[in-house]
């Protein structure tokens, strides 16, 4: 007989509505009737009703309290949070969907996310809680999603599009697979303070986090060193020793990425790119960083196929093309020159495949 425990995560089945845990793997076929609202039907004749509502990833007790009385009103309390920090009511009962809606509309909420449009940012901390971010992270989807709004209640654009970001390299966002991808760069060293890493630091902690070997110790100082060469600008140092701080006002900033994926369809799974080396920090609405997000979703829209992933599409004009018709200018910091993934990336200095 199991034992119970508070270890761990509950069993997924005690959160299930009685739907969902009747008809579990049963399900004959799923449509899309419309942006945000989603219908499952199983093969005993159930169907399920979801309406997908976009939603900041930092929210007040308030809200939370307000999203689970609409839950409790028309859904039985049943309401779940997607991995881009959507919120999705499950309908059991069709004539609670248009009523549901309704309401949804009256108090604001955004409806959409589904199908051939841009869904939530999956993002990261950022200013508010990381410590170690060289850009924010709410700030910016706030002023992308701005800019980006009618592309997510809507079905405008050729296919998915799945945009991210990650305030730092150590990419807690899923930045490295996604259709494009806003990523935090840090590009100084970390900063020395010695008095505290003499006082309050763990040396050799210090050191065996450095993923490089760039932390070597100073004697003389009773402290360490930093080869500059053979930093990353990761900031894992800092996680161990508040005296080598990496965050910098001029030093940080954002670049953007494109091409991954993660889904298996028409191709496989595919990493990232980067496009845009650099952009400056410019809060509170990153002026910049939106007009190049805008800029390449925008592109994408107006030459892609339909169903053509971000990806794809550049994949079948060609890089060169794609940086052509976007207008971005090429930097040599993008050319490829990893050394440990010969076979999975472009090792070669020759733009051309």
């Amino acid at each position: 007989m199991a034992t119970r425990t508070d270890f761990g995560p509950p069993d997924y089945e005690t959160m299930l509505p009685p739907i969902i845990k009747k008809n579990y793997g049963m399900w004959k076929y799923h449509e899309r009737v419309k942006p945000g609202l989603l219908k499952h039907v199983a093969e005993s004749g159930d169907e399920l009703y979801t309406i997908r509502v976009g939603s900041a990833r930092l929210l007040s007790t308030d809200h939370v309290r307000e999203i689970c009385d609409v839950a409790e009103k028309f859904c039985g309390g049943y309401v779940r949070f997607t991995s881009r920090h959507n919120i999705e009511f499950l309908v059991s009962e069709k004539k609670n969907v248009d009523p549901l809606i309704a309401d949804l509309n009256k108090r604001g909420w955004p409806i959409g996310g589904t199908g051939h449009s841009i869904t939530n940012i999956v993002h990261t901390q950022g200013w508010i809680h990381c410590h170690t971010p060289a850009t924010d992270a709410s700030g910016i989807v706030k002023a992308v999603m701005d800019e980006l709004y009618d592309y997510f209640g809507s079905w405008k654009l050729p296919g998915y599009c799945r945009i991210s970001l990650a305030c730092c390299l150590n990419m807690c966002g899923a930045v490295h697979c996604s259709d494009i991808a806003i990523l935090g760069i840090h590009r100084t060293v970390p900063k020395l303070n010695h008095e505290i890493i003499r006082t309050k630091c763990e040396i050799p902690n210090v050191i065996a986090a450095c993923p490089t070997g760039a932390i070597r110790p100073d004697p003389a100082n009773k402290s360490v060193i930093v080869n500059e060469d053979r930093c990353m600008y990761c900031g894992n140092c800092y996680t161990m020793c508040p005296g080598m701080p990496v965050a910098d006002p001029v030093g940080g900033g954002v670049s953007i990425w494109v091409g991954g994926k993660v889904s298996n369809t028409r191709s496989g799974p595919a990493f990232s790119r980067l496009v845009i080396p650099f952009l400056p920090n410019t809060p509170p609405r990153w002026p910049e960083t939106v007009a190049a997000v805008k800029n390449i979703v925008e592109v994408w829209a107006k030459h892609a196929r339909k169903h053509e992933r971000m990806g794809e599409w550049i994949e079948r004009i060609g890089w060169e093309r794609f940086f052509e018709i976007a207008g971005i200018p090429f930097a040599e910091q993008i050319i490829d020159d990893f050394t440990l993934a010969s076979e999975t990336y472009r090792t070669t200095a020759a733009f051309k495949w």
